[in-house]
């Protein structure tokens, strides 16, 4: 089940309402229930669709361009110990656009702006809007954040149709990887990052098991965590997914072509660089594509 959202301000949120999105999937999720012409702000990173790159940015990352891996870690590290905000939000686009809702999350400060953050900023200019915090764990609470979304915004019926039609499409892979034989099931271990290594949380690691692997690195439901290469090597997996957060495709084979190239991981093994921001890290409906996708790559990948 979702976390209890919190609401700041007494005004009721029922739709249609001028809507600040401050996280991607929640964005995605906005326009795919129909609540699109609603939304009025975004963050830097809202890309899809491509019609949210039309709406009001109004959030900035403190991160600069250019860093390698270990680079984005080592700065994300120190300015997390001074206790810095790793986003930016622009008070004053904020308050031009006289929102009534804002969505935000309260899971990761390393992933967007938190709910302090915003509700602080709300506080200085007076703004009344109600604030909204989605924070899924797993992929129950990820289609749980699509109902809520569909109840704050007056669009139940879409969200509900949303999660139904999402749902179908998960049934249909439980259907397909209960067609294949137990014995022999790839095991599987994804990376949330390359330098230094990060084992996955969250609902990456139910998304490997959905796909028809057994996971081997990281905790369905915790946080990720920095792991090692002696305990990759320990894991013993058949397949290395490389989905290293907040990069596409592209930049994800990048990455495991480094890790291949200085021998890194276990001898033998599959590797699968994927869409990481897309159908990965982003709690959005885009998961069921990565679980889709990976479940055709472990029925090529038995043993």
């Amino acid at each position: 089940m979702i976390r209890t959202p919190r609401y700041i301000g007494s005004r009721p949120t029922l739709g249609p309402v001028r809507i600040v999105s401050l996280l991607p999937s929640t964005t995605e999720i906005l326009f795919a229930i129909g609540a699109g012409d609603d939304v009025v702000g975004v963050t830097f990173e809202c890309d899809t669709p491509a019609e949210a790159r039309q709406r009001r940015i109004v959030s900035s990352t403190a991160l600069p361009e250019g860093l390698d891996p270990a680079g984005i870690d080592a700065f994300v590290s120190a300015a997390m110990g001074r206790g810095e905000d790793l986003y930016r939000l622009d008070a004053g686009a904020l308050a031009d656009l006289d929102a009534e809702l804002v969505v935000t999350q309260d899971l990761c400060a390393v992933c967007a702006l938190d709910v302090d953050t915003v509700s602080e900023a709300m506080a200085h200019l007076g703004c009344t809007a109600d604030v909204l915090t989605i924070d899924p764990h797993t992929l129950d609470e990820v289609l749980a954040s699509v109902v809520t979304l569909g109840a704050a915004t007056g669009r139940e019926r879409a969200a509900a149709e949303l999660v139904a039609s999402l749902r179908a499409r998960l049934d249909a892979v439980a259907r397909d990887v209960a067609t294949r034989p137990a014995e022999g099931r790839p095991r599987v271990a994804v990376l949330e990052w390359t330098d230094p290594l990060y084992a996955p949380g969250h609902w990456i690691p139910e998304m490997v098991e959905l796909a028809g692997g057994v996971n081997v690195l990281g905790t369905a439901g915790a946080r990720s965590v920095r792991t090692t290469v002696e305990a990759l090597h320990a894991a013993r997996p058949d397949v290395v997914v490389v989905a290293p957060c907040g990069f596409d495709r592209a930049g994800a084979q990048a990455q495991a072509d480094a890790l291949l190239a200085a021998g890194v991981l276990p001898d033998g093994v599959r590797v699968h660089a994927v869409d990481a921001d897309g159908m990965w890290a982003r709690p959005g409906p885009r998961l069921v594509d990565g679980v889709e996708e990976l479940a055709s790559v472990l029925a090529g990948a038995r043993l």
